[in-house]
Parts: C-alpha cells; sequence; structure tokens
C-alpha cells in the first residue's frame, strides 16, 4: 500500500511543473511573509508593504496554478517571472533578493516544462516511414 501511495506521488509529480510551482510558492511566501518582519529589518512597512502581500499571495496563487493546471503553465511561468521582477522594486529589494530569485527561477521552471511522454520509444517506433512513391500510371497507355 505505501509503494502504491508512493508511485501515486511519483506520477502526480511528473505529469505537472512541480518544481516550478513549488519554489513559486516559496518565493511568494518569503515575499509575502516579509512585511510582517520586524521594523529593523523592513524597508518598507504599513501601507507601504501592501504590494508585497499582495504580490506574495498571486505568486501562491501561481504556483498552485501550476500544480493543478498544467496546460496553463506557460501563462503562469510568464506571470511569476513578471511578479518576481517587480518585487524586486516594490517588495523590500523582493524579499532581499532571495523572493526574487526564487521566483525567477520558478516562473523559467514553469514556462519551460513539458508533458512527460511515458511511451515516447513506443510513438516513436509506430511513425511508419512514408511509402515509397508509386509510377505514374496513364490511364490511356501513354508512356511519359
Amino acid at each position: 500500500m505505501l509503494l502504491n501511495l508512493r508511485r501515486r506521488r511519483q506520477r502526480w509529480r511528473r505529469s505537472r511543473p512541480f518544481w516550478g510551482g513549488l519554489f513559486a510558492i516559496l518565493a511568494g511566501s518569503w515575499i509575502c511573509v516579509l512585511p510582517l518582519a520586524p521594523l529593523k529589518i523592513m524597508l518598507q512597512q504599513g501601507v507601504a508593504g501592501i504590494p508585497s502581500v499582495l504580490m506574495g499571495i498571486v505568486m501562491i496563487v501561481l504556483g498552485l496554478t501550476a500544480w493543478f493546471a498544467p496546460p496553463q503553465r506557460s501563462l503562469a511561468g510568464v506571470l511569476t517571472t513578471l511578479i518576481a521582477t517587480a518585487a524586486l522594486v516594490l517588495s523590500n529589494l523582493g524579499g532581499f533578493l532571495i523572493g526574487t530569485l526564487l521566483g525567477i527561477l520558478g516562473g523559467g521552471l514553469m514556462f519551460a516544462w513539458q508533458p512527460y511522454a511515458r511511451d515516447a520509444g513506443k510513438a516513436e517506433s509506430a511513425v511508419a516511414a512514408p511509402p515509397p512513391p508509386t509510377p505514374h500510371h496513364d490511364p490511356q497507355g501513354a508512356q511519359p
């Protein structure tokens, strides 16, 4: 039973951009939590910290979108990269660069991910070479 559960989890993880979504969720969490840090650490606090929380929440949602709606991975990857880059300016240097770097990495991984073709070898062997050209047949019996 444990082995079956492990196989199901592995199959689920391979059928979507898991690592890209995970990095986006981590980046969003880091950017989102940073405004709650003590005043000595913060560069912006109060109303100016609202963009940090909003960008963090959006990045978390985009990471979850990559996990639960893999066909939307390209849009989620581009948006995650853009938001992570904007966080560099709008959100305490993008979570002191950690959030921005994690977001850019996660967005790139989401955008670059391709579905795993389980039967790739079978699919390649199933593609047959085109049939050889047949000689031209003229119904009137004339030769070309």
